[in-house]
């Protein structure tokens, strides 16, 4: 049935993307939108006999428009961005905090497993974002990572747990090195 309405849109010249019932129309102005809106509302009601959900429909800016998660935005050079919408990453922040809660009462290697598979669908969807939205895959993963040593520190109880096994790694190869702050260096056997 929406076929008949991509035929009609691709008919009128205008620059559109549909997946299911959501539907995007590009126009350059704002009253050319708001012209193409009431056309195709009437198409829509009149031809093909669909109702319009008047809060999902809106003329806007693309910057302002949430589709599929994705945001677009125009770049200075003229090239198109990609970016993930506000709303995507409110979402994403709340799976975060219902797959890492502070009391996991099961094993460590079953929450890495469910963040994992979550997580890796999550990056394999939006991996279409332009470089911009970098940043914000490294920011989610800082978040992911406090929260799972948030958890291993409340397993062990003790803080003290989160650290020894890399320094009484770091002692055993007897060399010593602070985050490539100071160059390493090998320490005289005791």
């Amino acid at each position: 049935m929406l076929d008949e309405f991509d035929w009609e849109l691709h008919r009128r010249g205008l620059r559109f993307v549909r997946y299911a019932d959501d539907s995007n129309i590009f126009v350059r102005s704002l009253r050319a939108g708001q012209r193409v809106m009431a056309s195709v509302r009437r198409l829509l009601e009149r031809r093909l006999r669909l109702l319009v959900n008047e809060e999902k429909s809106k003329v806007a800016r693309p910057e302002e428009i949430h589709f599929l998660g994705f945001r677009l935005r125009k770049a200075p050079e003229g090239t198109v961005e990609v970016h993930i919408s506000a709303r995507t990453k409110e979402r994403l922040d709340a799976r975060i905090r219902e797959l890492t809660p502070r009391t996991w009462g099961q094993s460590l290697a079953r929450c890495f497993a469910e963040a994992n598979r979550y997580l890796q669908g999550w990056i394999a969807y939006f991996r279409i974002c332009t470089e911009e939205s970098v940043a914000l895959f490294h920011r989610f993963d800082a978040h992911i990572r406090r929260r799972l040593r948030a958890i291993i520190v409340r397993q062990k109880k003790r803080p003290r747990h989160l650290l020894p096994a890399p320094r009484a790694l770091r002692r055993k190869r007897g060399c010593c090195r602070t985050d490539g702050l100071l160059p390493s260096r090998r320490l005289v056997p005791e």
